[in-house]
């Protein structure tokens, strides 16, 4: 394997509390808007819930075993609020303050920096039965919380995420039915949307406050490249010049012109990636962004001043990209995605498609657009159906190859100067994949759902040698 990147380059997994841990009320946990989701028939794929997941709680020691083995020197995981503060305010949880306190010690004795993430979209029920990040009073609790974590850890945690995808928190949990608390209410989502970006500046600014400037502290968002349909199948669309396209609305299929094609586009990068990435580093919401969807968020005086606090990083998760072509709804022009499967291109058992050039596009549009950041990779993956082969071996040359092309792509994003200090791949081990349950696989490792064993796949061992082969050993 090639050199392409420093020694100093942090090669990492990510994982996240809710999906790993297991033990949903033990040692004085509390419940979780994710375990009350979990617990209600019919919201998880399958029945499935989390209450034991992979078992990391009582497993963690094998767990950071196996990142020493892999060579890893950061891991990226997340602090479950309702495990450290049962309630979302009050007393601190001893047992559970001390879990992740020994997590932490573990993973610096062996070598590996901690990464925490204080909300990967678990939050205690007690606050979503208050409204959850709809209501305002949530920005406040937010930091509270942090300057505790931040109070407790800071001596060993310097590097911290806030909220992860506050996108599928706002769209997913509150603007849809998909995710708790369910309430399919675009004006809530909308309201949420700033709830979360104001509690994430909020426990930046606590967390400077509890623990000094050496803290860094970033966002983490999942963006996408936002690219307009072409038509036709791949063959079909090789060289050939910008046309009329074909969008399916509420009324049917429709006429659209370059310009409407042009505007979709436009609608769609404002919602997936500026609403978020606009009020942090230009101190704005998009112009026409709540037009657009006709739901106003309510913005206090002050707010957007807080949200523009600049973060010390800013964290990115790239899957794939989005194609988009005009659809009309309720008589209004917007955009409607076109699948993989529709454009002919492969995909993932996520039904995601395989792009590793989008993940060029994306880190040099951050640079250009958003003043030149410093950026972590925070997630990055795929999920596909693995199988055990003879020898209880996981052949998944497939993950090896999507891995190799994005951090060819990495690498070269770097060639062009943008910022980027480390790469987090999605995910350690094969865990609980939200309300889609137990269906598809991410990890580096294998993991048997009825043992709970682990087997490292091929792909964890050829991620090993990659990483030493970029520190030169």
């Amino acid at each position: 394997m090639s050199r392409m990147f420093a020694k100093d380059f942090l090669w990492g997994v990510a994982t996240s509390a809710f999906q790993i841990e297991g033990a949903w009320n033990e040692d004085g946990k509390g419940e979780s808007n994710w375990d009350r989701w979990g617990h209600t028939p019919g919201k998880i794929r399958g029945g499935g819930n989390a209450d034991v997941a992979i078992d990391h709680y009582h497993r963690w020691r094998e767990d950071v075993e196996t990142m020493r083995q892999l060579g890893l020197s950061a891991y990226r995981f997340s602090i479950a609020w309702s495990r450290v503060q049962p309630d979302g305010r009050g007393a601190l949880n001893p047992k559970g303050v001390a879990f992740y306190g020994h997590l932490i010690d573990a993973l610096l004795a062996a070598g590996i920096e901690p990464f925490a993430t204080l909300c990967h979209y678990d939050i205690p029920q007690a606050l979503e039965d208050l409204g959850g990040w709809t209501n305002r009073e949530m920005c406040d609790w937010f930091a509270e919380y942090a300057a505790a974590m931040a109070r407790k850890y800071g001596d060993r945690v310097t590097r911290w995420m806030t909220i992860n995808e506050p996108i599928c928190i706002a769209d997913g949990h509150y603007g849809d039915t998909i995710e708790p608390p369910g309430l399919g209410d675009p004006q809530a989502g909308a309201q949420a949307s700033h709830h979360l970006l104001l509690g994430h500046a909020k426990a930046l600014l606590a967390i400077k406050a509890a623990g000094g400037s050496q803290h860094q502290i970033g966002l983490v968002c999942n963006l996408y490249p936002i690219q307009p349909y072409q038509g036709g199948t791949p063959g079909e669309r090789e060289g050939a010049a910008a046309r009329v396209n074909v969008g399916a609305g509420a009324e049917g299929a429709e006429t659209f012109s370059d310009d409407d094609m042009a505007r979709a586009v436009q609608l769609a990068d404002m919602h997936i990636n500026r609403r978020w990435l606009d009020p942090i580093y230009c101190g704005s919401y998009p112009q026409g962004l709540w037009e657009s969807v006709a739901h106003w968020p309510t913005v206090c005086a002050g707010d957007m001043e807080i949200i523009g606090t600049r973060p010390d990083f800013m964290g990115a998760n790239y899957y794939h990209r989005f194609v988009v072509r005009p659809a009309r709804r309720e008589g209004k022009l917007t955009y409607a995605t076109v699948s993989p499967k529709e454009l002919g291109v492969p995909y993932t058992a996520f039904g995601w498609e395989i792009y590793p050039q989008g993940l060029y596009e994306l880190l040099m549009r951050l640079k250009s657009d958003y003043d030149d950041p410093v950026i972590y990779l925070t997630e990055n993956g795929m999920a596909m159906e693995d199988r055990v082969s003879p020898g209880s071996m996981i052949h998944d040359d497939y993950r090896i190859d999507f891995l190799q092309r994005h951090f060819e792509q990495a690498a070269s994003c770097i060639a062009q100067g943008v910022k980027l200090r480390g790469y987090f791949v999605w995910t350690l081990q094969d865990s609980f994949e939200w309300e889609a349950g137990w269906g598809h696989r991410f990890g580096l490792v294998y993991v048997d759902y009825g043992t709970l064993r682990r087997t490292v796949k091929d792909s964890g061992w050829w991620y090993r040698d990659w990483i030493a082969a970029q520190r030169g050993a």
